[in-house]
């Protein structure tokens, strides 16, 4: 319920799917009838989307992870949530960490089923909104337990001919971001590739990094993932950073990061990008000048879709929609790899970016 009268007689009521935009009703308490006021967005409402299925999956020490997956219109013709064949799979993990993903429609799992993927959120140890115990079990289980719940899940996957084990891109913002960092260091077989978006490279930098009047949340970080201010905190954060394991990468990496970015500054994406360099290893680094933790102007959303795409698109072989003016009014740079992007290169120039 969104609104209701005085005397509570007649509800504003949003209507949510997964398969579309919600739809706002009038309810008329008294004689049990809904009007059809407005739907959110018309002309997508008239497109044929895909369905979000969710699905328990069992971790490897028995703790229930509530998931959800959708499949590309068209790959299940028995409609029984099954594709036809195994598919290329996007393993899309949430930020937070304390945060969850949940059912309904998602403007993410749309855009990457469209493109030909199955799409895949776990709502792994540490995720908000299921239990205490639920939450607690992720302390100090950063790049491990809770690593472990993303690799259970997309075994779930793989056994269920959802997902071609060949096929399975690791990507997320935030905590999302460093979750990819770790799919690519911890386990550099696993994943054909990472999307990392404002993610952590470093721990120890990044809890030494909070402002001042973050307090409470800082103490938060301290509690649940370690004090960088005693032996054993260090230790931990050190070992659980993707920075260190650097040199394990094999597998091609993206990178978006705003600079004015006070939760994740840009010095995360800076370090990992250069220890890669100096390594010589593959990395695509895009950062945006005007934007903080996540990227809030459409015209930036945009570009950094567009690249995605086309970076998926050479991972995973989907297809994808070739770039063209989608950086107009955007406010990116590539710092570097942008020959590691089918088109961009091109594109940057025509646009008359760096």
């Amino acid at each position: 319920m969104i609104s209701q009268s005085r005397d509570s007689q007649r509800w504003v009521v949003e209507y949510q799917v997964d398969d579309g935009p919600s739809r706002y009703y009038l309810y008329d308490r008294a004689d049990r009838r809904a009007k059809l006021l407005f739907t959110a967005d018309a002309e997508l409402a008239a497109q044929k989307l895909a369905r979000m299925r969710s699905v328990m999956i069992a971790a490897r020490d028995g703790l229930e992870l509530a998931s959800y997956y959708t499949l590309p219109v068209g790959s299940d013709a028995d409609a029984d949530g099954l594709p036809d064949a195994p598919l290329p799979t996007v393993l899309l993990v949430h930020g937070g960490p304390w945060e969850r993903d949940t059912w309904g429609f998602s403007p993410e799992h749309q855009w990457l089923a469209n493109r030909g993927y199955a799409v895949l959120s776990v709502n792994f140890r540490g995720s908000s909104g299921f239990t205490k115990s639920f939450l607690n079990a992720g302390d100090h289980e950063m790049g491990r337990k809770m690593h472990e719940d993303l690799l259970d899940a997309v075994g779930w996957a793989v056994d269920w001919r959802i997902a071609d084990p060949a096929r399975v891109a690791i990507m997320g913002a935030s905590y999302g971001g460093y979750a990819a960092l770790v799919g690519l260091t911890v386990t550099p077989e696993t994943f054909a590739c990472g999307v990392d978006i404002v993610g952590p490279s470093n721990l120890e930098t990044l809890l030494q990094s909070f402002p001042p009047y973050w307090g409470a949340t800082r103490l938060r970080f301290l509690t649940r993932w370690g004090d960088p201010n005693t032996e054993e905190g260090r230790k931990l954060l050190r070992e659980r950073s993707p920075l260190h394991r650097v040199a394990a990468i094999q597998r091609p990496l993206l990178i978006g990061q705003g600079a004015n970015d006070v939760r994740v500054k840009q010095q995360e994406s800076d370090q990992i990008v250069a220890a890669m360099q100096d390594k010589r290893l593959p990395v695509t680094y895009v950062l945006y000048p005007d934007e903080g933790h996540g990227f809030a102007r459409p015209e930036n959303r945009i570009s950094f879709l567009g690249i995605t795409e086309a970076f998926l698109a050479r991972c995973l072989g989907g297809p994808y929609q070739p770039i063209g003016d989608d950086f107009h009014d955007a406010s990116l740079i590539v710092k570097t790899g942008a020959e590691h992007v089918p088109g961009l290169s091109e594109a940057l120039r025509a646009a008359g970016k760096p």
